[in-house]
């Protein structure tokens, strides 16, 4: 199948200000942050690695200027920061509306070879990093009372069996619940809560914890034979956090060509 044609922005999120994490660089983030910017979003995007979120910040704000997009560092594992980087994109942008929890991890290691510390790493950054996260989304759209939406990237491997990926499945499965419960409780005062549960999006740091073989072999059941551009996940992305999806909330979203 050829290559998908790129979608320009229709300012579906003009007037809105995100906080995005895990948003330096290649991968679903980055992709978000410029489609947010794209969309009339002001942006505040955090990520733990401190260079690099510099080097987006840059970037994004020499395209769309300065005064939408900020950033800073962020370690979702870390309650301070987490609480330091909502307070930042409040300050900066004088109102928060929706919140996109990005941040996780991955890896490969056969259940009887997982150590207590692969384990932990991986459920802390995507499980408990997304909890920390949505917790001061919540805390803060119910104060300022005027609603707003939380996004948050689960995986379609929360559902589906795969070796190696004990640790990674279990954490957005529970992305996938935290999601839902999220939304009950969130209804009471105008947020959605949802979530995207992307097959296969290739982006540079991917490519750096999964075998050749195993991205190959996970490209082949893709029904259009390709992997997902980290852009056509945002699009959803950006789709949930859009008055479009006025009547969702709870929902896990597959952004997928595999049906098996």
């Amino acid at each position: 199948m050829s290559a998908p044609q790129y979608i320009p922005g229709h300012q579906l999120l003009a007037g809105r200000t995100a906080v995005i994490t895990a948003a330096a660089g290649a991968g679903i983030g980055g992709a978000t942050a410029r489609k947010f910017l794209e969309e009339g979003a002001r942006i505040a995007i955090g990520d733990a690695h401190a260079r690099r979120l510099k080097e987006t910040e840059q970037a994004l704000a020499e395209e769309f200027g300065a005064a939408n997009v900020t950033s800073l560092p962020c370690d979702v594992t870390d309650e301070t920061q987490v609480q330091a980087l909502f307070a930042h994109a409040e300050q900066t942008h004088g109102r928060l509306d929706i919140v996109v929890n990005n941040a996780g991890l991955g890896g490969t290691a056969e259940l009887t070879e997982m150590t207590d510390e692969q384990w932990s790493k991986v459920l802390d950054v995507t499980l408990n990093g997304t909890f920390r996260c949505t917790r001061a989304a919540l805390r803060s759209l119910r104060s300022a009372g005027r609603g707003g939406v939380v996004v948050n990237n689960a995986s379609v491997v929360g559902w589906r069996a795969q070796a190696g990926q004990a640790h990674y499945a279990a954490a957005k499965a529970g992305v996938m619940a935290l999601t839902r419960c999220a939304a009950v409780e969130a209804a009471a005062y105008g947020v959605r809560v949802n979530a995207v549960a992307p097959s296969l999006a290739m982006h540079p740091h991917l490519v750096k914890v999964t075998s050749a073989e195993l991205l190959d072999e996970l490209t082949r059941k893709e029904a259009f034979g390709r992997y997902a551009e980290p852009w056509e996940i945002a699009n959803v992305i950006v789709f949930l956090a859009s008055g479009y999806s006025s009547y969702m909330t709870g929902e896990v979203v597959p952004v997928s060509s595999r049906h098996a």
